[in-house]
């Protein structure tokens, strides 16, 4: 059990170089050919697509965490491997997206990371490591210590009146989407609104702790999938350590320890650089839905 701020500080540690170690292979990895898969997931094909790459990342990842598992009795939760319950047993739990990001990355383009969380067995994430080995940038948090980029202090600045929406690509075609997009427009300005499309959700999230003014959110839907607890975890903590805010659409703390399925859909998830652009969004959805 972790009994001091200064044992999970020790634990961030090891999350950042077992997130470069991870890195290493991901990027390795990334103009050579390697195997493609389809797995049961979500309803996009973001969600579906798994790599050898995925599996070999995951368990560097395992060996780098398996001392603090068993030093502090910790569960593991990861997206390639089947849940082993671990998570409602243990004081808190590793939380593992070895590549999030699958898709940018099969296509070799910029939006893949790795996202490594400690999650407490409440549901508040402890520590949050987020690596974008392209750009060699590493993000990372722990709860009541502020976040950082790359060993620098990251604040979110003033507000401006420019908004940027981080999305994912499939929300190109989402109706209920581009109605809050049209929403935000109308208060900002047409041209007050830019929209960044293709990054995973992890870097769409940490893209928030980075900008002034800006939000990144997926709407409620009834269809499974909207993200997974991985893919939200440790950006929940670098978030909220940044002076964000994190959130499901209803203004509710992200259920990131849940009973039963581990997708995000029925709540929808929010990133606002600011409480009243968060509240901005919530109304909008509220208004189109």
């Amino acid at each position: 059990m972790i009994e001091s701020k200064a044992e999970l500080k020790r634990l961030a540690e090891v999350a950042v170089y077992a997130a470069r170690e991870a890195g290493k292979i991901v990027q390795s990895r990334s103009d050579t050919c390697f195997e493609v898969e389809r797995k049961v997931a979500g309803d996009s094909l973001a969600s579906q697509v798994v790599t050898e790459v995925d599996r070999m990342a995951e368990e560097r990842i395992l060996q780098c965490l398996e001392k603090g598992c068993t030093d502090f009795d910790l569960g593991v939760l990861t997206e390639e491997r089947e849940d082993d319950g671990s998570r409602f047993e243990k004081s808190a739990f590793w939380c593992i997206d070895p590549l999030d990001g699958t898709l940018p990355f099969v296509e070799g383009r910029a939006g893949y990371a790795v996202s490594i969380a400690l999650v407490s067995r409440e549901g508040t994430p402890l520590i949050g490591v987020v690596y974008d080995p392209r750009s060699e940038v590493m993000y990372e948090a722990v709860l009541g210590c502020g976040a950082l980029r790359d060993g620098e202090e990251m604040r979110i600045e003033s507000e401006t009146a420019q908004l940027s929406v981080f999305s994912d690509r499939s929300s190109r075609e989402d109706s209920k989407h581009k109605a809050v997009i049209d929403s935000l427009a109308q208060e900002f300005g047409g041209s007050g609104v830019s929209q960044i499309y293709g990054y995973g959700a992890a870097l769409n999230a940490c893209s928030v702790s980075g900008s002034p003014c800006s939000c990144y959110f997926k709407l409620p839907k009834e269809k499974r999938g909207g993200g997974s607890v991985w893919d939200f975890a440790a950006t929940a903590c670098i978030v909220t350590e940044a002076g964000g805010i994190v959130s499901d659409l209803a203004g509710e703390p992200l259920l990131l320890n849940p009973r039963g399925a581990l997708f995000m859909n029925r709540r929808g998830v929010l990133y606002a650089s600011s409480r009243e652009l968060a509240q901005r969004i919530r109304s909008a959805h509220g208004q189109k839905t």
